[in-house]
């Protein structure tokens, strides 16, 4: 039996199968709202097969949005719209679906990456000014952003708490917290972008209290038996800034709070990186966060074919494996994955028909002989 096909669970939420539709950006909200592109594509990845569907990066308030047309999850509007999105989905699929709520911080206020990426400065149109644990910014010739007191904080924790309380009322499956990618909770955690002096800036314990925080808001504000999980950057790829052995030392604090699994990506938060790409080339963080936390891992990153992702998992590196450019290019990678090892997934009755004839067990419930 394929160890890809095989079930698993986050928590007390069981998946059919260990492949995960990563969360990926799409820069087509009003106002934080879902709209039709989010019924088209979301609609589309629902019967992909996968056994998770993660929802794009989710801003928990309107200045925590990356552009100004990504989602969010800070508005009666919000939460409705998405209801509405998710209601067709499933209608027409019975995958599990989270969504990864997170704070853009310093990388807030940007252009959408097809008209270059920069950053919108507050004094521009449709611009606004970031905040982030110190006032250092993104980049040389950014504006810097304003650094958070403890009211600011404390409204942000408010913010992943509300967040987290629309989701269970949508029905929500889990949530992932955006700790990665130089977002505002992965700045906390740096020492590249963290150049506090209080209480949450200096040592590790100190630059983890925020997100964990925030994690504490998140898992109390939704439902016990639904799981909660953390999307971390195990590395800076930058000498002297956030490293795995730091993100071990977060996992396991996590997990004493009961984080459900760490969703293991790298880099984001400064333009020094120097990323070593490569396929799968994050799959060696998640086996460590995983072997040296005691938590399950999903890996991410440059994982594009079957035979790659059933090796990942049977060799015990993750748990999981996310895809994200490889599904939005193949939305039916997970039909053709399970065709190649000899799985099943679930697909609507309306495309049984396109079952090849040499894999005739290939969608689950379907039947032979259809005319």
């Amino acid at each position: 039996m394929s160890h890809l096909f095989s079930p698993w669970q986050i928590g007390e939420l069981k998946l059919d199968n260990r492949i995960v539709i990563a969360p990926m950006a799409q820069y087509s909200a009003k106002n934080g709202s879902a709209g039709d592109w989010h019924t088209l594509h979301l609609g589309r990845l629902a019967l992909a097969g996968a056994g998770l569907l993660i929802l794009e990066a989710t801003a928990v308030l309107p200045e925590g949005r990356v552009t100004p047309v990504d989602l969010g999850l800070y508005s009666d509007d919000n939460e409705s719209a998405l209801g509405r999105v998710l209601d067709v989905a499933r209608a027409y699929s019975p995958v599990k679906v989270a969504i990864q709520l997170g704070h853009a911080g310093r990388k807030a206020s940007s252009q959408v990456p097809w008209e270059g990426g920069k950053q919108i400065r507050s004094t521009e149109p449709e611009g606004w000014r970031g905040i982030a644990p110190s006032a250092v910014p993104h980049g040389p010739e950014e504006e810097a952003p304003i650094e958070l007191d403890s009211q600011g904080m404390a409204r942000i924790i408010d913010g992943f708490a509300e967040a987290a309380k629309r989701a269970a009322r949508l029905g929500i499956d889990g949530i992932e917290i955006h700790a990665a990618h130089g977002y505002l909770l992965h700045e906390y955690l740096s020492p590249l972008s963290n150049h506090r002096t209080d209480a949450y800036g200096g040592s590790l314990d100190n630059r983890m209290r925020f997100p964990l925080e925030v994690f504490d808001a998140v898992r109390a504000a939704f439902p016990a038996e639904r799981p909660v999980w953390v999307r971390v950057s195990a590395t800076d790829w930058v000498d002297g800034g956030w490293d795995v052995k730091s993100t071990v030392e977060f996992v396991r604090a996590l997990r004493a709070r009961g984080c459900d699994a760490a969703h293991v990506s790298t880099g984001g938060v400064s333009p020094l990186q120097r990323i070593a790409l490569g396929p799968g080339y994050q799959v060696e963080f998640a086996q460590q966060v995983k072997s040296e936390s005691g938590l399950p891992t999903i890996a991410v990153g440059l994982i594009t074919e079957p035979d790659q992702a059933e090796a990942i998992v049977a060799d015990g590196q993750a748990d999981a494996v996310a895809l994200g450019r490889g599904v939005l290019y193949d939305p039916h990678w997970p039909w053709h994955a399970a065709a190649a090892l000899g799985g099943q997934v679930d697909a609507p009755r309306q495309y049984w028909r396109s079952q090849p004839s040499r894999h005739k067990a290939l969608f689950r419930g379907a039947r032979t002989g259809m005319r």
